[in-house]
């Protein structure tokens, strides 16, 4: 028997390998310069992610992949594959992390004397490990790519090592993330044990058979399921498995729990739709009960909207509050998530495109004020309208598309992912329970609008007069105008962003009926 090398088509990889080199580059260029070099490094930082957003474009578009008209394919195999899912969510992934880097500044200028290039770096690695996990086509992959993503987010987390609420951050995501990828990896092996494969594709044809063979692997298969919900719940701080969100948020350092509430749960949303609505989807429908996946993911999606937004009226530090409401924006959604329909994962691709835009610029003012007053307070905000009117004026504008207001890209957001839901149990009885879950949405989301218009509240209607007045860098300055061109200008002309969503679904083999 002739022996044959896979085809590994490194070309479909380049994006990815060209940002873990220049990852190495910038710790590099940061120790040469003894350090000294304060804004070049951060900057060389977006530079690469700009030339990653390039490559990434001609990858796609066919002019860097030889014999091929576009980025689509498989390398090393099946391992590593490229579709509409690993294209959407790479450009969400890179935009993330150049907010996160570009609300940095101010932090690397005052707070990180030394280790700049690491701080960038490890941000740059996490983003790598985001990318290779949207174009994962097998389980052990899959893992690896989650692994990268969260190991440089723990040190992240406690990057400010004499603050003792920073250290308690890291150490606590750390722990837990540790037990919760102790978790998915077992549930994993219970897939393995079950269909004998880890590539998922043929993963869930193989358990199909199985299931259609041996009636009696519902003990295991339930095992498997709910050691991943729980796993893949602690990455995205899903109910009951939240509890670290509010004070890893508070004590990491504002662009980290940025790209926390944003790169690392779109990581966690691609890993669990590639499990369970590409691998298990032949679990979900509730015929299957006990052993389908959808009503309990159903239940945790409203416990999150609930919880989420319930506990945040009561916060009065902002990170903390902007923690809550992650963990409800994580609940919505997972409506569209178990809307499996030809608008469900299209729903959930628009939802974390225009909540990138809105969370991390809600995040970079925070930044900005927090380096300028030192306080993260919601009462210290109190005035600031008055003295900072257009820092004021933008973080009202992105807490107002968090909460769903329109004309901004939140409320089509959660217009999409209802829609998705509604259509879905409309078309089929047994989704009926579809219609309590948006009915929950919707009423939670009024809940929402009373903590994000207390801040708007402080700092339009307040009495008092801030002493801050508050300057941009133009790293800053850019995060913020980024994220105002975002939620009004997707919000308004969505087309295009919803087109390259429904590639998704299209791709998953939801198409319109």
């Amino acid at each position: 028997m002739e022996f044959k090398l896979p085809d590994y088509n490194l070309w479909l990889m380049l994006p990815e390998l060209f940002l873990f080199v220049w990852a190495l580059l910038v710790f590099t260029f940061d120790l040469v310069t003894k350090r000294k070099k304060e804004s070049a490094v951060g900057y060389s930082a977006l530079l690469g992610l700009l030339l990653t957003g390039l490559i990434l474009a001609l990858v796609w578009t066919g002019v860097l992949v030889p014999g091929k008209a576009n980025g689509y394919g498989s390398g090393f195999g099946n391992m590593f594959y490229n579709d509409a899912m690993a294209l959407f969510f790479k450009i969400i992934f890179l935009g993330a992390a150049f907010m996160a880097i570009g609300s940095s500044f101010g932090i690397t200028r005052q707070k990180i004397v030394n280790h700049r290039g690491e701080f960038y770096g490890l941000i740059l690695l996490s983003t790598v490990g985001m990318m290779f996990l949207s174009s994962s086509n097998e389980l052990l992959s899959l893992y690896i790519g989650l692994e990268l993503t969260t190991i440089p987010l723990f040190v992240l987390a406690a990057f400010f090592k004499d603050n003792k609420l920073s250290v308690e951050a890291g150490m606590k995501y750390f722990v837990i993330g540790a037990f919760s990828s102790a978790l998915l990896l077992y549930g994993l092996s219970f897939l393995y044990g079950l269909s004998g494969t880890t590539e998922i594709v043929q993963m869930k044809i193989n358990l199909g058979l199985v299931h259609a063979t041996i009636r009696d692997i519902g003990v295991i298969l339930i095992m498997g399921v709910v050691m991943m919900v729980a796993g893949i719940g602690f990455k995205l701080a899903l109910p009951p498995f939240h509890q670290w969100a509010p004070d890893v948020y508070e004590g990491s350092p504002t662009p980290i729990a940025a790209f926390l509430s944003v790169g690392s749960k779109a990581a966690g949303l691609v890993a669990f739709a590639k499990i369970f609505v590409n691998g298990l989807i032949v679990f979900y429908d509730p015929l299957q009960a006990p052993n389908d996946w959808g009503t309990l993911v159903g239940v945790i999606a409203v416990l999150a909207m609930v919880i989420g937004n319930v506990v945040a009226i009561r916060q009065s530090n902002i990170k903390r509050m902007l923690a809550y409401s992650s963990i409800a924006q994580a609940g919505y959604i997972m409506i569209g998530m178990v809307s499996l329909n030809e608008h469900g994962l299209a729903s959930v691709g628009y939802y974390i495109f225009a909540y990138m835009f809105a969370n991390m610029g809600a995040f970079a003012a925070v930044a900005i004020f927090e380096d300028k007053t030192g306080s993260c307070q919601i009462e210290s905000y109190r005035g600031l309208a008055k003295s900072s009117p257009f820092l004021s004026v933008t973080l009202a504008v992105f807490l107002l598309s968090l909460a769903g207001i329109p004309p901004l890209a939140g409320f089509l957001a959660k217009y999409k992912v209802f829609a998705a839901a509604i259509s879905m149990a409309t078309a089929d009885a047994d989704y009926s329970w579809l219609y309590w879950l948006v009915g929950v949405g919707l009423l939670t989301a009024v809940f929402s609008l009373f903590y994000y218009a207390n801040v708007i509240k402080q700092m339009f209607f307040s009495t008092e007069d801030s002493p801050y007045k508050i300057k941009f860098a133009l790293p800053s300055l850019v995060v913020l105008l980024m994220g105002l061109v975002g939620v009004f200008w997707f919000g308004i002309f969505p087309e295009p962003v919803l087109d390259l969503a429904s590639d998704i679904s299209a791709a998953f083999g939801f198409l319109p009926r």
